[in-house]
This record gives C-alpha cells, sequence and structure tokens, in this order.
C-alpha cells in the first residue's frame, strides 16, 4: 500500500513491488510539468489502442469529478484500479489537482484484503473519503465481510465503472447508505462523463451526463460526447442509447453486440438481462456473457458463457427458464461453464479470449 499525502510525501507498505513504483513514476511525471501522456485503451471491445492526451485535457476531466463529487482539500481519495489505464490514472491525477490525500493498492478483487489493519485511516475519515471499483470489486467487498461495509460507510461517494453492474450486485449496494453510482465513459472520454445513483432515495435507472457534457444521438442511434476534456470535439460511439432528455440517456447495448442468427438480430444485452433474472431466482451471483459463435446453419449460434466451476442445473432446464422470459430465436442454444474467466488488465472479462480458448475447443466441427 501507498498512503500518498497531499504535500507529496508518502508511505510505501511494500517497496519493492513494481506496481507502485509505476504510481511513483507517474507521481514524478506529474510533478515535473509533463504535458502530454499515452493511455491505451483495455481491450475489452477490441484490440487495445494508444490514445495520446495533453495534461491541459486531463485536469478538465478532473476538475469536472472534482466539481460534480464536491472534492476538496482534506479528502481522501482510494485507488485500487490499474494506474496502466484510464479509471485508475484520473484516480491520481484527481488527487494532485484538488489536493485529496490519496490510499493506492494493487487492483485485485478484493481491495481491502490485506490492508485491513491500515483501513482505519478511512474510517476515521468519514464523510471524506471517494472511492472508485469495477462490480467484481464491490461485490467481493460487500460479500465478504460486515468490517469492509463500515469502511465503504465512509465515503461521500463510490463510484463503479468499467462494466454493467448486474441486477445481484445492485441488491447488495442497496446495504450501502453512502451514495453509490454507476459510471459511464471510457478511455477515449478520459473516464466518466455521466453517473446514475445506484442506491437511496435518488436511485436512478438513467445516466445524467455531467456539467458541461453535451451528447446527442448519430444516424445509428449511438451516442456521441462533445466535452472540454475532448477540446469540445465530437466522439461517436458504438453504444446504442435512448434519449431521455438532452443531459439522460438510457443505455441500450453495444451496436457490435448484435449478432445475426438465422436473419434474426438479437441484442446481446437483452439476453444477458434475461439471464440475471433466472440466476438470481436459482441464487447464482456469479458472472457470464452472451455470445455470437459461429454456425454452418445459423450464421452465428447464440450461446451463454458462465463463470462457475460446476454446471448449475440442468442445461434443459435452464433452456426452459429462459424460454419462459425470451422469444424461442433468443433463447442461448448452448450454454457453456468455464472454471474462471480471462480478464483484461483492467479486470473486465475478455469474452474473445474466454471464447477462444475455453468454448471454441468444445465445439465439434465449427
Amino acid at each position: 500500500m501507498i498512503f500518498l499525502e497531499k504535500d507529496g510525501t508518502y508511505i510505501n507498505t511494500d517497496p519493492s513491488n513494481h506496481y507502485y513504483e509505476k504510481v511513483l513514476k507517474f507521481k514524478d511525471a506529474w510533478d515535473s510539468g509533463q504535458q502530454e501522456f499515452i493511455i491505451h485503451t483495455s481491450g475489452s471491445t477490441g484490440t487495445p489502442k494508444p490514445v495520446r492526451f495533453s495534461r491541459e485535457q486531463l485536469v478538465a476531466s478532473a476538475r469536472l469529478t472534482a466539481s460534480t463529487f464536491n472534492l476538496k482539500n482534506g479528502d481522501t481519495a482510494f485507488c485500487c484500479l490499474s494506474v496502466d489505464y484510464i479509471a485508475g490514472m484520473m484516480m491520481l491525477v484527481r488527487a494532485f489537482e484538488t489536493g485529496m490525500d490519496m490510499m493506492i493498492v494493487e487492483p485485485g478483487s478484493n481491495p481491502f484484503k490485506g490492508i485491513e489493519k491500515h483501513l482505519y485511516l478511512l474510517n476515521a475519515n468519514r464523510g471524506k473519503n471517494f472511492f472508485a471499483f469495477v462490480p467484481l470489486q464491490i461485490q467481493t467487498l460487500l460479500g465478504e465481510s460486515e468490517l469492509y461495509l463500515e469502511t465503504l460507510n465512509s465515503a461521500k461517494g463510490i463510484i463503479i465503472g468499467g462494466a454493467a453492474v448486474n441486477d445481484s450486485v445492485l441488491s447488495q449496494i442497496q446495504k450501502v447508505y453512502a451514495p453509490v453510482y454507476a459510471t459511464y465513459g471510457m478511455t477515449e472520454t478520459l473516464s466518466h462523463i455521466a453517473i446514475k445513483r445506484l442506491n437511496g432515495a435518488d436511485m436512478k435507472d438513467f445516466f445524467r451526463v455531467l456539467e458541461g457534457v453535451e451528447i446527442a444521438k448519430d444516424e445509428r442511434e449511438c451516442l456521441m460526447i462533445k466535452s472540454d476534456a475532448n477540446n469540445r470535439q465530437w466522439i461517436v460511439t458504438n453504444d446504442l442509447v435512448e434519449m431521455i432528455d438532452e443531459r439522460s440517456f438510457r443505455l441500450i447495448g453495444r451496436i457490435d453486440n448484435i449478432i445475426n442468427s438465422g436473419g434474426v438480430k438479437i441484442q446481446l444485452e437483452k439476453i444477458e438481462q434475461a439471464g440475471e433474472e433466472i440466476f438470481r431466482k436459482i441464487n447464482f451471483s456469479g458472472r457470464f456473457f452472451a455470445y455470437g459463435v459461429t454456425d454452418k446453419t445459423l450464421g452465428q449460434k447464440l450461446i451463454l458463457v458462465v463463470e462457475s466451476k460446476m454446471p448449475l442445473s440442468d442445461g434443459n432446464e435452464l433452456g426452459l427458464r429462459f424460454s419462459e422470459k425470451l422469444p424461442k430465436f433468443e433463447i442461448p442454444k448452448e450454454i457453456f461453464f468455464v472454471e474462471k474467466m480471462i480478464e483484461t488488465p483492467t479486470g473486465k472479462i475478455d469474452k474473445i479470449k474466454t471464447v477462444n480458448v475455453y468454448v471454441l475447443p468444445q465445439i465439434p466441427n465449427l
């Protein structure tokens, strides 16, 4: 763990850890006044690529977040996201620009594991902590210890990004009374540009953009974004949305997550939403995703990939449950169980690699 104070002094509990060396290297670059930074995309929706940003753009994004969540001198940011990518890097920049102290741990599914004796630093700062997690991390924390809940409730704000928050995780989040938000953003937008409240009386089912961010739809019904962090240039996404008003939208799914199976277009997020309801009823809270694999007859065949050491039940029983929720053409043709999903460096499921390594070898005559 590194505890980095606003005056630049720090305590490093593991000086030989290479990850913490990277954190301090970025701090040195920032302190030196470096004007340009290259950040790689995570690779969850395609091949990772480098994106070049100016210091001014990173500062604009950090100030937008600080304004939204009232981050200021005397607060503490908790960073458990990789600083090799935009989410973790922007946590550092927000702390540098606002005068927040910062607690930094190496990314993992349980970010509090191994630092329990240091959590008093956060608990004593109640109402002044700012946490950022991916869904798997918040799910792990809420499932493992009530002591972790105490620390989570010390937050002035908790943001969750990197992947969708499923119904199981959403249900767990209701135990937290500190405000929890899902974020929408990507590397190209320098982290989040929109948020939605996930708990409390202000809970929402749609995203609202941050102050100064403009949104629109293109001819495909996909979201377009303009903000100061992107020099007021339109960024065109592949995310299909329903516009609520000029500042709010509901996310439908990715346009490249539509497969064509026997001439029928299937939105994979719709299948996953049905899966969440089904798995919740059988008390399964693990990860899964819908996918289309090549098929000689259908062109693309709809399958479901579930992270579980053992099959959850008879495949026909699960198929019957899906038939109660979906039209017959949208029922997964096969369900595959894998012990552990392959992940990107940012903790997202690498669907392509997971399917190539674990699923395709099980499909004969592909």
